[in-house]
């Protein structure tokens, strides 16, 4: 039997992992509202003063670094729903990755979001064990694909791609070609397959702690 010590540890750990999302969440608008009060709160209220409003020349309008934020994200997705939108938002893109350290954050960044975007529907279909790195040891990864066109015909068999991703960062991995018979679907969702590898484990389904 596990001793309390190890069993406080982990449920610790459990809800590090579990509240670490929110946490950032909180830390990153929290910035982004502070900034943005720090800067239009000064010329606002000088707008005001200058208009003729009867209010101290250190007052501070409260409350404007949390509209204008939710203001610019919303134009943000307003724009890049639209064609000419898209175009500029690539193009700064384009201008970011060009600059050398910024564009290793950027681009780090931008890989972990669109991996976790799209897990839910097109990038990862089904989560799966294959028996990997040998014979008797499993690992687990996702389902994308089905190969078909020369690799089918070249192998002769049916041969499903998965992506076999690293602990505890999930956007690295491999691609593996495995034959279709080799590999073991299973029923948890996509998500939990990717906290069960950013936790090492530690963050388990209820259908796995269970073993149903």
């Amino acid at each position: 039997m596990r001793s309390l010590p190890h069993r406080l540890r982990r449920v610790f750990i459990t809800g590090l992992l579990v509240s670490l999302p929110l946490v950032i969440t909180i830390v990153v608008f929290k910035f982004l509202f502070e900034s943005v009060d720090n800067f239009l709160g000064p010329v606002i209220s000088q707008l005001l003063i200058a208009a003729g409003a009867p209010i101290d020349p250190g007052f501070v309008v409260p409350g404007l670094g949390l509209i204008a934020t939710m203001i610019l994200v919303f134009l943000v997705g307003l724009a890049s729903t639209n064609y000419l939108g898209r175009k500029l938002w690539e193009l700064g893109e384009w201008t970011v990755t060009r600059i050398p350290v910024i564009r290793s954050i950027y681009s780090g960044a931008k890989q972990v979001i669109d991996t976790f975007a799209l897990s839910g529907n097109q990038s990862f279909s089904k989560v799966a064990l294959i028996e990997y790195p040998r014979k008797g040891m499993y690992s687990l990864a996702f389902v994308t694909g089905e190969m078909k066109g020369e690799i089918k015909n070249r192998a002769g068999r049916e041969l499903v791609s998965v992506f076999l991703p690293t602990t505890p960062n999930p956007t690295s991995g491999f691609l593996l070609l495995v034959p279709r018979e080799d590999i073991v679907e299973l029923e948890m969702t996509v998500e939990e397959g990717i906290k069960m590898i950013i936790s090492g484990g530690v963050v388990t389904p209820a259908s796995v702690r269970k073993g149903a």
